[in-house]
């Protein structure tokens, strides 16, 4: 069952990538963007991190698409004559860029494949990688410091976002 669920969130994962990709219309982009985060939100589920894929719905998928989401209705994007004189170049560029990440990726994947325990088997994670206890623990002992720096640097940019706002309605 779990190998299904796999496939099936990969392949929900990558349609809806890929529709992300080709779609003109960047509301609907931001939707598939949406999709294909539930996808990997799913991939935590089943590596046993479900605390993990619960904060990257909220973080991701709730708050950070939201934003976008506002940001892209409230731009006016309307089609500008300059941006269709190079588009054959840049087409040229992405698709030369997509067959070189598509190289590297089958290179990671051939080296993956060969990499085995000393025993012969495939290593596996820890199955507790993902629970509330052992990211509790982690985030006050080991990674203390940098917790604090962030919640700082994300403090001095909010009070910096207010007094930015607050000084364009005076």
């Amino acid at each position: 069952m779990q190998e299904i669920l796999f496939y099936l969130f990969a392949l929900i994962a990558v349609t809806a990538g890929v529709a992300m990709v080709l779609h003109r219309n960047a509301v609907y982009s931001a939707i598939f963007l949406i999709v294909t985060l539930f996808a990997f939100a799913g991939f935590f589920v089943l590596l046993n991190a479900p605390f993990v894929a619960a904060v990257h719905i909220i973080v991701y998928a709730g708050a950070i698409m939201v934003l976008f989401l506002f940001v892209i209705m409230l731009l006016n994007l309307k089609r500008d004559p300059a941006r269709e004189r190079g588009k054959m170049t840049r087409r040229t560029l992405g698709v030369v860029l997509v067959l070189a990440f598509m190289v590297e990726i089958g290179a990671l994947i051939i080296a993956a494949t060969g990499k085995t325990g000393a025993n012969g088997n495939v290593p596996h994670a820890n199955s507790l990688v993902g629970s509330t206890s052992v990211i509790g623990k982690s985030l006050f002992t080991t990674y203390l410091f940098p917790f604090e720096v962030a919640s700082i640097l994300l403090l001095v940019g909010m009070i910096g976002a207010i007094i930015l706002a607050k000084r364009k309605l005076e």
